[in-house]
């Protein structure tokens, strides 16, 4: 799938210089990106659905610690 990222000037160059210091392309880390950040959000929202499920599970306990 072909998508289009509007960078700024700033954004583009940082990127360009990052990419030749790595010895890689703007493609290769912008991939990267998206990958960590996918990564990153699917940890967190299993962390959180995990957390609700065991709220729901001991709240009865957790009242009657109160």
């Amino acid at each position: 799938m072909a998508t289009n990222l509007r960078l700024s000037d700033d954004q583009t160059e940082a990127l360009k210089q990052r990419a030749e210091q790595e010895g890689t392309s703007m493609h290769a880390i912008l991939l990267r990106a998206v990958d960590d950040y996918l990564a990153r959000t699917a940890h967190q929202a299993m962390v959180k659905k995990t957390a609700m499920e065991q709220a729901a599970k001991w709240s009865e306990l957790m009242e009657r610690l109160k």
